[in-house]
């Protein structure tokens, strides 16, 4: 397993809310995060800090024996708990008050991987398939794609693109989204935040994906092509590929 995580501020933004990393378990098991906040006073910096860091600290004290039941049962009551943290903090106190994150993360093992989003960050897979998104956005785009009211060339410049809804910390509960799929030697799992969906055509996405570079060039890549196509927001990116060697790495936030 081979896995890389890497984080930008971009062109435009004054401060970088994104937050993730990737944790080891074992060689062959690690957990994958990218989370995008979203306040005010910095608070969207502080609720992603706190998702990735809660998830983090309950991943770190976990067995490794892990089964996609277990996996998915961890993903749901980890992040629900960040849910607690976040809302607490924004309603205890004013700077912080409407924060949120989105987050998207990957249990990833030799054999299965359970895959959990809220909000708009996003997990793909590249296999003998094909590329495909595996998570749904939680906007209001995706919901106008889906009743058909408006196109995907419309979607792009809708005034109203980043507007969410569903995200970590906004309520005092949260409903996520969790699948688990079978992953085979050579499959790649492509997390990231919105800063590089929006960014760059799944076409573009997938041929980087593709290509036989190192996950730490990847990823440096993606950001690149990111910056160069405007950098408006911030860019997060995690790629895990199932291969028999060993290349970790994590560039801090």
């Amino acid at each position: 397993m081979q896995a890389f995580y890497k984080t930008d501020q971009g062109k435009v933004r004054l401060h970088n809310e994104d937050n993730g990393g990737i944790f080891y378990k074992t060689d062959t098991c690690c957990l994958a995060i990218v989370a995008d906040g979203m306040g005010g006073h910095n608070a969207g910096e502080l609720a992603s800090r706190i998702a990735v860091q809660k998830l983090a600290h309950e991943w770190e004290s976990m067995d490794g024996n892990f089964n996609p039941e277990k996996a998915e049962k961890w993903l749901n009551q980890t992040i629900n708990d960040a849910n607690k943290e976040i809302y607490l903090e924004s309603i205890e106190n004013e700077d912080h008050a409407g924060m949120g994150t989105t987050v998207v993360a990957a249990i990833c093992s030799e054999s299965f991987v359970s895959i959990a989003n809220i909000g708009d960050s996003r997990c793909y897979l590249l296999n003998e398939s094909g590329f495909k998104q595996l998570t749904e956005d939680h906007s209001l785009i995706n919901e106008l794609l889906k009743l058909g009211e408006i196109s995907e060339e419309d979607a792009k410049v809708h005034p109203r693109k980043n507007l969410l809804m569903k995200a970590l910390g906004t309520e005092d509960q949260c409903e996520v989204d969790i699948k688990t799929i079978i992953c085979d030697e050579d499959d790649r799992l492509l997390l990231c935040s919105d800063g590089l969906s929006n960014k760059l055509t799944s076409e573009e996405l997938e041929q980087i994906l593709r290509s036989e570079k190192p996950v730490a060039e990847k990823a440096n890549e993606y950001i690149q092509r990111a910056n160069e196509n405007g950098g408006e927001d911030n860019i997060s990116v995690a790629i895990i590929e199932f291969t028999p060697q060993i290349e970790s790495g994590c560039e801090p936030c």
